[in-house]
Formats: structure tokens, sequence, C-alpha cells
């Protein structure tokens, strides 16, 4: 079983990493992943042996919340309860408790420095005044204190242990000093300043972090809040939640469409550009499918609902999003390893750090902040939000243009692509082929001296393809109802993948298909046939033979043309120094046909539909890393083998369900811009870990005193959590900036 769970009171990767760890060493639970940017945990466990309770107890018992997301109601998911405000207020509203106490002890301290007027108080009275508003502002962020000595009792130590350490070490001490009236330093204003500077770095990073998540909440954003349904003949206003399946559901010019379903009354144009890309309406009338979230610009629809709530197109494609969004891509992986000892090897740095100062004959107090500093410098918040904050921007881009990425791995995947395979049929090309020629042999179904008609070859191949799903044999149907031709009745019909079909039709054995179902009965294919055939082929057409009684009677000839995008497509793929090559079941001649009007150099012809995967296999093994693009049913064990399986949205469910990516506009360019966004979305991680790695690295020995015995240099505890705060703003920065780049 799956389930999805809220986190609350993460600080930083360790927690998330912690949590993680202790999760997965957990009996009953098969795999765990938790986000710390986008504060959830996907996990997979047996209920045989271990139930959610359990899981959130464990999770508990670690020191943080946990909210179970899995029971979602019928309709869309409430987002509202888990907005990424909510912390964000709550951390603003710290932040001012913490520096209204805070601002007279940076006045009393900065007084002196600047030569402002100092306030007229004994050094008793100022270090009483002192310790009162730092207990104040310890009491205003206690919820830091308190996760943090939880981490340190259940030695699993996070980023609010490395400030509790830091910020009670001072506090404490210069408490003792002010007990026993001992002449030292106090060090009230560095806790109170650190906590203030923390507080500050946790709004900005919970306000900033929201905005990570802004696809998902535009996408939430199109759904409308209420339907008008026919109930006991009445026309009521409900909620969306309240739809059931099979409600009549009114939308009139201007409305949004509250769920999927069918046209049962009326006529209309609907902007489906939310699902398309397409500006232009669609025309719907009674027995079309309509779109939940699309517009009703024009007339009056009468709606059949049929999937409501999370089975909706657009619930699927925000499931789809956020699970993108949460994913971890494969370098992060390495980066959790690195943050669940990272806590606890900058205790022992600190400890270290302190005394060797003490031993060479520094005070005990400079000691001290040496080991305050180094706590407060080198929290890992930056280290956890590198990865997952750029892996949502750039997975909400995409599904802002169309282009849903289904996890992290297809991010590092795309860039490595090689060579970029295309299905024919449905993909390169539009999928509604059409008949263009019928040519006459000769007849066998009545009198040997009579030849069949143009016509009788028609109804005999349109009766035997009614049972066949294949493109090409819809294109004879709509040829035979639009002459008005009667259908007749078809027995023993067999579809044979990737040839044709065959049947009895008053008796007589009929076969429909390519050569290689003809060469399989035995059929003799005469010069002038195979001519025939060859000439059809060479115009980019596929040639179906129909035989009565294994005798040729015709030749039925059907073409399906390119989508305007393929051609661009392949040509930018072969710019940006991406191999090409196309897969279809068409034979050789047919193929190289399309080709050369694609300019694709690699043809893979001939392929029957169990054998694509195959040929995906054998291009594995010359060193090709590639990724598969298809829509079909019979795609999808292609799409599985591909290092990166693309889906286009106007596809099968199980072609999207198999791909990593899907295209939702049908547009084959998205694939390019897929492949784009993805290396960008990778530089973007790699510089956030960069800068939150040189963070760490440059300010660890500059926090331990490096400089100190060269130039006298010493950074001060606030300082350093200054800088620890905006590391991780930056680092958010950075990967909001990806909003701006265009694919």
């Amino acid at each position: 079983m799956k389930t999805t769970l809220k986190i609350t009171n993460m600080d930083c990767a360790s927690c998330a990493a912690n949590i993680e760890h202790t999760l997965e060493k957990t009996e009953g639970v098969q795999s765990a992943s938790v986000n710390f940017a986008s504060e959830k945990a996907r996990i997979e466990f047996d209920i045989r042996k271990i139930d959610i309770n359990a899981i959130k107890k464990t999770i508990g018992e670690l020191g943080y919340g946990a909210i179970d997301e899995a029971a979602e109601m019928a309709g869309m998911p409430d987002h509202s309860q888990h907005h990424p405000e909510e912390p964000a207020g709550k951390m603003r509203k710290r932040f001012f408790y913490s520096l209204i106490f805070g601002l007279p002890i940076i006045y009393m301290t900065m007084a002196p420095l600047i030569e402002l007027p100092q306030l007229p108080l004994t050094e008793q009275a100022g270090a009483l005044i002192q310790l009162v508003l730092t207990t104040a502002i310890i009491a205003v962020c206690f919820d830091i204190w308190k996760y943090g000595f939880k981490g340190m009792l259940k030695l699993r130590p996070n980023m609010d242990s490395l400030i509790f350490i830091g910020t009670a070490t001072a506090y404490f001490y210069s408490l003792i000093i002010l007990i026993l009236s001992i002449s030292e330093d106090l060090y009230f204003e560095s806790a109170a300043l650190i906590l203030i500077f923390i507080v500050l770095g946790k709004y900005l990073e919970a306000k900033t972090k929201g905005k990570t998540g802004e696809a998902v909440k535009k996408l939430i954003g199109l759904q409308p809040k209420e339907a008008t349904v026919i109930r006991d003949r009445q026309e009521i206003k409900i909620n969306i939640a309240e739809i059931k399946i099979g409600d009549i559901v009114l939308v009139r010019p201007g409305e949004k469409i509250p769920v999927d379903g069918k046209v049962i009354d009326g006529y209309s144009g609907v902007d489906e550009k939310m699902i398309t890309g397409e500006s232009i309406p669609v025309e719907k009338k009674v027995g079309d499918n309509v779109i939940g979230a699309t517009i009703n610009k024009t007339g009056f629809l009468k709606i059949e609902a049929k999937r409501i709530g999370k089975d909706t197109v657009l619930a699927q494609i925000i499931k789809v999003v956020e699970e993108a969004m949460e994913s971890k891509a494969p370098i992060q992986l390495l980066v959790d390893k690195i943050s669940l000892y990272f806590v606890p090897s900058v205790i022992v740095i600190a400890i270290l750090a302190a005394a060797v100062w003490l031993l060479t004959g520094q005070s005990f107090a400079f000691s001290l902040m040496i080991f305050v500093t180094v706590l407060i410098i080198a929290c890992p918040c930056a280290l956890g939000l590198a990865t997952p904050t750029a892996i949502m921007m750039g997975t909400g881009l995409a599904a802002e243009k169309g282009i849903l990425i289904k996890n992290a791995d297809a991010l590092e995947i795309a860039k490595k692509i090689t060579m970029v395979v295309f299905d024919k049929t449905g993909t390169l090309t539009k999928g509604e082929p059409a008949l263009t020629d019928i040519v006459e042999i000769s007849n066998l179904i009545r009198q040997p001296a009579n030849q069949v008609s143009k016509m009788e070859i028609l109804k005999l191949a349109a009766s035997l393809e009614k049972k066949s799903e294949h493109p090409l044999a819809q294109a004879i149907i709509d040829e035979a109802k639009k002459n008005n031709l009667e259908f007749f009745e078809v027995k023993n019909f067999e579809a044979i993948p990737g040839k044709g079909a065959k049947g009895k039709i008053e008796n007589k054995n009929i076969l429909i298909g390519n050569r290689a179902l003809i060469a399989d009965n035995n059929i003799e294919i005469n010069n002038e046939i195979s001519q025939l055939i060859e000439n059809f082929e060479n115009q980019g057409k596929t040639a179906m033979i129909v035989a009565i009684e294994n005798k040729i009677v015709g030749i039925i000839a059907v073409a399906d043309t390119l989508k305007e995008t393929s051609i661009e497509a392949v040509k930018k793929l072969r710019k940006i120094g991406k191999k090409v090559a196309m897969i279809t079941g068409d034979n050789k001649r047919t193929a190289e046909a399309i080709a050369r009007q694609l300019g694709i150099e690699k043809i893979l012809a001939e392929v029957l539909p169990q054998d694509k995967s195959q040929e995906i296999k054998n291009l594995q093994a010359q060193g090709e890393i590639v990724a598969f693009v298809g829509d079909g049913i019979n795609d999808a064990p292609a799409l599985t083998q591909a290092d990166l399986g693309i889906a286009v949205g106007s596809g099968s469910d199980i072609a999207i369900e198999s791909g990593q990516i899907i295209l939702v506009k049908n547009d084959l360019r998205d694939a390019i811009s897929a492949i784009d966004l993805s290396a960008y979305t990778l530089k973007k991680i790699r510089q956030n870990l960069f800068w939150a790695f040189f963070y760490n690295v440059a300010g660890l020995p500059i926090a331990a005193g490096i400089l100190f015995p060269f130039f006298g240099w010493l950074l001060n505890p606030a300082i350093a959590a200054a800088a620890m705060a905006f590391s991780s703003v930056s680092v958010i920065l950075n990967a909001l900036t990806m909003k701006y780049r265009k694919i």
C-alpha cells in the first residue's frame, strides 16, 4: 500500500534524512521518500505488518507531525489546509514579536560602537534587561529549542539541535556569569540575535518556498467551485464535490465545465487551451466527450458526468505534477546521505575547534564563541533545499507548458539522451488515415469472369475491418459509411497483429492485409500487382491487399498525413545533436517515403508491435541512450523499455501510464522542450549544490577562527546566523529564476 503524509516541524535536510532513514528501518515499510522542500513523505508499506497509524506514531516519536493526505475525499483535493502561507504566517508572527523584544538589545549592543546616546542604566541593570528580553525571545521561538532538544535526546540531531546548543550555551553561560557576578563578557545579545535571524530566515524560506508550488496552485484554480445539475427535475447549484457519476450537468456560455463527461444535448465551441494549448475552440456536439475545467464558449451544453473528483483529467494532471515535485533526483541520494551525518559531524567540529583554542591559551569565553559560531554557520538548510526547489520549479514550469514530467529521474535521463525514436502512426502522423485509392484486380466471389467493383471491394474490406481497432481499419470503415454501404456479416474474424485480418463472408474466406499476410497464406503476387503496390508505397501510402479464397481481388491504399510539427521537431532534435529514428509496422518502402519527408535517416520498418521493445533494447545494446515517443497501446512495452518513455497526451491511457514524460498538447516540439528544460533544471541543481557546499566549506573554517591569527578577524555568531538564514533564501531565489526561462 502507498500513502502520502504531510510532515510538519522539519527544519533542514537532516530532518528529512532522519525520518526517511528511520522509516526504511521500520518493519513493514518497503520504501520511504521524504522531501524537505514540499514537506511530504511518500511511503510504501505492507499493510499486513504495519498500518498508517503506526507509521504516524513512528514519525511522531522523532519529534515531527504527520498528517494523512491519502484519505482525500471524492472531490478535488483541498490543498488549502496545507497552504504554504500557513508556516510563512506563523514565522512572520514569531519574527515580529522576537524583533520587538530584540530591538532594545540591538540598540544597547550597537550604541557604544556607533556613538549613539546610551541608555542611562547601570551595567547590572543593562544585563538584567538583556536577560529578560532574551528570555522572552526564547519563549517566542521555543519550538526551535524544543525540537532541537528532542533531536539531541533521540541521538538524531538536526538543524534546530545546532541552534539549540549554540543559543542555550550562550544564554546559560551568560546567566551563570550574571548570577555569580563574575567580571566576564555576557552573550545574551548573541543568543537573541541568532534566534531573530534564524526566525527571519525561516520566514523568508517559507514564503519563497511557497512560490515554487505556484504551478500546482494555478492548476487547482482552474477547477470551478460550483456546478448546476438537474435533481428531481429541478436545476440546483451544488458544490463540485457533491456531483455524482451519472448526474446531468448544465453548462451555460462562458462557464467552466465542472467534470469530465459526455454531451447529451446542445452544441457549442469549447476552449480546451488548458489541455491542448490550442486557442481555437473545439466543436462539441451530442456524443462528444468534454474535459473538466475547460471553458464553454458559445452554446448551451447538457453533460452527463462520467469522471469526477480525483478521476478527472485535471485531477490526474495535478497528481502527476505533485508526485514529480516530491520525487527525488538520483543526485539527491548523495545529498541525503551527507545530510544524515552532517549535523553530528558539525557538533564534533565545533567541540574540536573550541578545544584547540583553549589549548592554545585563549579564554573560555573566546572558545565558547568559536563553538557557538561553528554550530550556527553550518546549519544545512541550503543543502536540503538545493535539489528539491529546482525540481519543483522545473516540473511546475513544464506543467504550465503542457509537459508532465512524472518523476525527477526523467530529468537526469532526458539530458543524457543520444537517440530519439518515434512511433509513426499517431505520433509523427495525425493517426487519422484516409482512404486514397481502390484498384480492382479480379472477381471470384460470384462469377470468375466478372470483376469485383471498387464498391464491392470496399464493402468487403469495411465489413471485415469493422471488428478491428487498427487506425487504418477506421479509414476504410469511414469511406464505406460515406458511400452508404451496408456491411456484410462476418464470421470467424481474426485480427493478425502487424499483418491484417481475416474472416468469412458469405462462406468465403476473406483476407485484408500486407504482403506478409498474403505470403503466410501462400498467395502469389504477380509482377503487375507488386509494381502497383510499390508505386503506392513510394508515395508514402500503405497498400492493403484484399483476397477472396486465396485470390487477390483488389488493392486499397490508405495515407496518414504528417503532423504539422513533426518536421520541425525532427529538425530541432538533429540540430541539438540527437540521433532520430522512426519505428513502424509499415513496409520499408512506405517507411522510407515518410522518413524522407521528415528528414529521418534511421528507419526501423516492418516491426511487429510485440517486437518494438526488442528493437529499443537492440539500440541500447549499441550504446545508445534511447528516448521513445509513442501513443498507442502497442507502444507501452517500448515506452517502458526505453531509457526515457515520452507519451503523447492524446494517446491511450496505457501509453500515458507507461511514459515518464507526457506531452499533453500532443506537440512533438514539446519533446525538445522537455529535454532542454531537463538540462536547465539539472544546471540549477548543480548551481544550488555548489553554493550550498561552498557556503559550508568556506564558512566553517572562518567560523572556527582560521583567520584570527593572521588578521585578527573573528566571525560574530549573530553574523553567522544571518549568513546561514540568507544562504537558504539565496538557493530558493536561484530556483525561482527558472520561471523566467522560455521553453
